[in-house]
């Protein structure tokens, strides 16, 4: 249905889309931005058949609606070549599992390391000169599974696609303790510690939160635990579990204890529908650097959703 054309993509319009306008599928469907939508308008950045037409023009099933979509784009990541661990990828995304330890994006101008001047490299290696587009974070000591965009649309679609949870994230990890109720949900706001410069706490005045949690395997001291994310807040996992009595292992952050290297975290399975495929999209990401064994854990079984 979709096909790489240099800097363009084309796209064979399925049923589905009969009957929208261009203009509807753009906005309506994908969600472009007004300054992407605007710079297409003036730059013809959108054909269909390969004519430039109005955006009232209605689609018919089997029309190629072609999109400048790599137009090359002033980016300050530097590219740096570093070995991905690719676990899917087509001409609009990429998810790869991160290791622990790196940064997801540069802290400051010229900064090297990070996986955004890794991503850069790779979309260079494939002509492709647009902004690194992270949809999702994970800390630095975090791994497992991140989403890329490759091209601008696809960034617009799959954050609005984030905003309204039509992506699923779900975490395992080793917290302290055991937990009771072995499930259940901590909605509880955060905000800035006002008396540190990067950790998070319970604030009523901070933004709404939301965790879902069930206990997986239990150990003498410890507890494997599913996570799920309604919100995306900055440390939010770390924060909840915390506020529960039960901070992760090795999250001294937090209130853990340093048995173990890094904070005992890992983003095991991304699921969501693909916004120009309509294809569903399930990947799964194993580590080693856990303090447990993760392998038994079957993650066909963890859910999307709760």
């Amino acid at each position: 249905m979709w096909t790489r054309k240099g800097d363009w993509l084309e796209c064979i319009i399925p049923n589905l889309w009969g009957g929208l306008t261009i203009e509807q599928l753009l906005k309506e469907v994908w969600a472009a931005s007004k300054k992407l939508a605007h710079r297409w308008r003036m730059e013809q950045g959108v054909k269909l058949n390969g004519r430039t037409v109005s955006w009232q023009t209605e689609l018919r099933e089997r029309d190629r609606l072609q999109l400048y979509a790599y137009q090359p784009e002033l980016s300050l990541i530097i590219p740096e070549y570093r070995k991905l661990s690719i676990l899917w990828e087509d001409d609009h995304l990429l998810i790869l599992n991160k290791e622990a330890g790196i940064d997801i994006h540069p802290s400051e101008p010229e900064q090297t390391g990070t996986l955004a001047n890794a991503v850069a490299f790779y979309l260079q290696s494939q002509a492709i000169l647009t902004k690194v587009r992270h949809i999702h974070r994970l800390d630095r000591d975090t791994s497992g599974t991140i989403l890329f965009a490759k091209h601008p649309l696809a960034g617009a679609t799959l954050d609005r696609m984030l905003a309204r949870r039509g992506i699923k994230r779900t975490y395992v990890a080793l917290v302290h303790g055991h937990l009771s109720p072995k499930s259940g949900t901590i909605s509880a706001p955060i905000g800035r510690d006002r008396h540190h410069p990067t950790r998070r706490r319970v604030s009523k005045t901070g933004a709404r939160a939301v965790t879902h949690y069930r206990v997986l395997k239990t150990f003498p001291t410890t507890s494997l635990v599913e996570l799920i994310l309604d919100t995306g807040r900055t440390h939010q996992i770390r924060v909840h579990l915390a506020h529960l009595g039960h901070p992760l292992v090795g999250d001294v952050l937090y209130g853990g204890q340093p048995v173990f290297h890094r904070h005992a975290l890992h983003a095991a399975k991304l699921t969501f529908r693909h916004p120009f495929t309509n294809e569903e999209i399930v990947c799964l990401a194993q580590t080693n650097d856990f303090p447990v064994d993760l392998t038994v854990i079957d993650h066909e079984s963890l859910p999307p959703s709760l």
